[in-house]
């Protein structure tokens, strides 16, 4: 192995995906000399294989059903199917220019890039290309793959994963999902919108199961009405080919038979075979174990994203790097609160949220010191010209701050913005009532929640 000895970076990146990129930039903008080593495409599973493509798809899901309901609106419109080439097309238009916009940042930062398989060869290098990369610190941001069952594998021709979920070169007529986390959900309402008979099979007793059981009971209800299929609180026993399928068996016995499987259970850490055990890295199925701070056990190295133990969601791999890098640089850095990020997935309707459910609320706080309001977007002017229903629901502690606010509805997702200052500035329901929000507009619907839990409800009963 040929060691470059005349460079030793002040940081040497395994991982180019949100995380790593996050810290390379960064560290950069900071005066760090940063190497960035990625064996795939710089922007990893969130730009190529996740959060972008997903999303694309999902829009174009959303402009079929548009097309279709257009005469409710008294709009004249027929929707005549679904080009699949154009709509990947479309979204991989849509991947390649902020990929290429990602490469000009790297780039301008004057981050050291080495396309090549790293893997980690001790405490302050990694081994690449034939090349021997040292640096004073090391992060390790390798990010996941989709996850399987024992003895269900993953062929990519009628048992899939997201991954060629993402390209296959038809549209399903049938498709069963196993899982109804956020991947499972979030392709089930794409395909449904494009015309594919689904079903979801979720193990657990609710959708989106991390979410407060509020949401995920309205979620089920949407589902419903859309025609997705679903069946809860039964797992998988195993999966076997037909005819011209693939028929999926529940430990109760029951089957259920379609086109295609698709394997939505989750991801997995990507750590096997890349020295991280060999030089000490404490490991925990797979994950890295870090500290509040990201730091590992051995003193010059970090992790960050997928691969450590924390919420699998590109916008914490993106502060997790900022907050090494800010940490390597000298700044003086705070811990992540995970209850205080966002999420949201991205089906029809739209689940979003921050801060704690109820029951976890119950559980901390104790359940006479809770409060919960529910605002039903049935009041909200903006949500009845969209079409689209559902709720807002806080979550209180009794004469204090908003701990969770919990959203389902069309475009929900673009309101968790304020939701998350909300939980994050500790707000008191009568300092959100306080503030003047734009009518109409589904924002609205948060002030006009807040303006109930506070007492002084305006569009809605006491």
């Amino acid at each position: 192995m040929a060691n470059d000895a005349s460079t030793v970076f002040d940081l040497v990146i395994l991982g180019g995906g949100s995380g790593g990129y996050a810290a390379a930039l960064r560290g950069a903008q900071l005066g760090l000399d940063v190497a960035l080593i990625e064996k795939n495409k710089l922007g990893g599973t969130c730009l190529h294989n996740g959060c972008i493509p997903t999303k694309a798809l999902l829009h174009a899901g959303e402009i079929a059903d548009q097309a279709r309901e257009a005469g409710q609106f008294g709009v004249k419109a027929t929707f005549e199917g679904i080009d699949i080439a154009a709509v990947h097309k479309y979204k991989d238009d849509v991947i390649s220019g902020l990929y290429k916009g990602l490469q000009g940042l790297v780039a301008s930062r004057k981050v050291t890039y080495i396309e090549g398989e790293g893997r980690l060869s001790s405490p302050t290098s990694v081994d690449v290309n034939g090349r021997r990369v040292q640096g004073r610190h090391v992060l390790l941001a390798t990010g996941s793959v989709p996850k399987s069952l024992p003895g269900l594998e993953i062929d990519g021709n009628r048992i899939i994963s997201s991954d060629h979920a993402l390209t296959l070169d038809r549209v399903p007529q049938s498709a069963i999902i196993l899982g109804g986390g956020v991947i499972g959900v979030e392709f089930a309402s794409a395909w449904k919108s494009f015309g594919t008979d689904v079903t979801v099979i979720e193990g657990l007793k609710h959708l989106v199961p991390v979410e407060d059981e509020n949401s995920s009971k309205l979620l089920e209800r949407a589902f419903r009405k859309r025609g997705i299929k679903f069946n809860l609180g039964t797992f998988f026993e195993k999966a076997e080919y037909t005819q011209d399928g693939v028929r999926v068996t529940l430990a109760d016995g029951k089957t259920f038979d379609a086109e295609v499987l698709l394997v939505a259970i989750g991801r997995g850490p990507v750590s096997q075979g890349l020295g991280y055990e060999e030089q000490g890295v404490a490991m925990d199925r797979g994950y890295v174990l870090v500290d509040e701070y990201m730091r590992t056990n051995v003193p010059t190295i970090s992790a960050v994203g997928d691969l450590v133990p924390t919420l699998q969601l590109a916008h914490v791999g993106f502060a997790e790097g900022i907050l090494v890098a800010e940490r390597l640089a000298g700044l003086k850095t705070v811990p992540i609160d995970y209850d205080g990020v966002p999420r949201v997935t991205y089906c029809h309707p739209e689940v979003a949220s921050v801060g704690i459910t109820e029951a976890k609320a119950k559980e901390v706080y104790g359940a006479d010191k809770v409060v919960a309001l529910k605002y039903n977007l049935a009041g909200n002017g903006k949500s009845k010209i969209l079409k689209t229903a559902g709720e807002i629901k806080l979550v209180q502690v009794k004469d204090g701050a908003v701990v969770g606010v919990h959203m389902v509805g069309d475009r929900m997702g673009e309101q968790v913005g304020e939701a998350q200052l909300v939980y994050n500035w500790e707000a008191l329901p009568a300092e959100v009532a306080q503030l003047i929000h734009a009518h109409p507009t589904q924002n609205e619907a948060l002030g006009e929640a807040h303006l109930a839990l506070a007492g002084k409800p305006l569009h809605s009963h006491d």
